[in-house]
């Protein structure tokens, strides 16, 4: 999932053009869609590539705080998208009332359910955590989102962006990988996921520019993952 947080016409064509075929998701990032020139072109650009575009979370706490959840299914009508992202990340909205909009939506659109805060110092238990990315799949989201933030400090990171490995242990042994995009804005951060989940592993909120130096991560075209995809017999020459 890419990260969009304000990209021209001409600069989404040109990301189209060298990545598209690496990416699945274009997010317009927090609530710059009500400020982005051209965004019905935008998103014709990303559709026309394969790629699916949708609102950030806080676009929807935006709606859901002023009530006006309606007006936010209009505005996802209006521009035609097939996937949106549920988040509690800024406000707080009850656990039921977050999944019975999940799943109103989700017989709309393909629902991102966005699990944590964007708030430093806000804790969530690593069962609870667990629980509420269990409650939000089985409400009908096609994936959860593991909270990072764009600066990678928050949520499943440590306030220096390292990975708090036991909150995610607790997360991968209840619930299956494949169901969670880890938000990974950092290189580090995407060479610590790749070498624990393997080069398929979910990762969002990727700048534009970084999309292909990604792609050599997950190919191990880039020494930080080089030897993690060679034969055992080739790992002899290692330095």
């Amino acid at each position: 999932m890419v990260m969009d947080k304000g990209l021209s016409i001409r600069e989404s064509e040109n990301f189209v053009a060298s990545s598209s075929q690496f990416a699945d998701l274009a997010k317009f990032g927090f609530g710059t869609a009500l400020i982005t020139n051209d965004l019905k072109a935008k998103i014709r650009i990303y559709q026309e590539a394969g790629i699916r575009p949708y609102f950030g979370g806080t676009l929807f706490e935006a709606f859901v705080i002023r009530d006006m959840f309606e007006e936010y299914l209009k505005l996802i009508d209006t521009f035609n998208l097939e996937v949106a992202e549920i988040s509690d990340g800024s406000m707080a909205i009850p656990h039921e009332e977050k999944l019975k909009y999940i799943d109103i939506l989700s017989r709309k659109v393909t629902v991102l359910s966005e699990v944590g805060y964007k708030v430093a110092g806000r804790i969530i238990p690593p069962e609870k955590w667990v629980e509420m990315m269990k409650t939000e799949l089985g409400a009908g989201a096609w994936k959860v989102i593991a909270e990072a933030r764009e600066s990678g400090t928050v949520g499943i990171y440590n306030k220096d962006g390292s990975a708090n490995a036991g909150l995610i242990d607790e997360i991968l042994g209840h619930v299956n990988p494949e169901d969670v995009l880890w938000e990974a804005p950092d290189k580090s951060q995407q060479v610590w996921f790749i070498k624990l989940l393997g080069s398929n592993v979910n990762l969002g909120n990727i700048a534009p520019h970084e999309v292909i130096a990604l792609e050599t991560l997950r190919l191990g075209m880039r020494g930080d993952t080089f030897f993690d995809f060679l034969p055992e017999g080739f790992k002899a020459r290692k330095l």
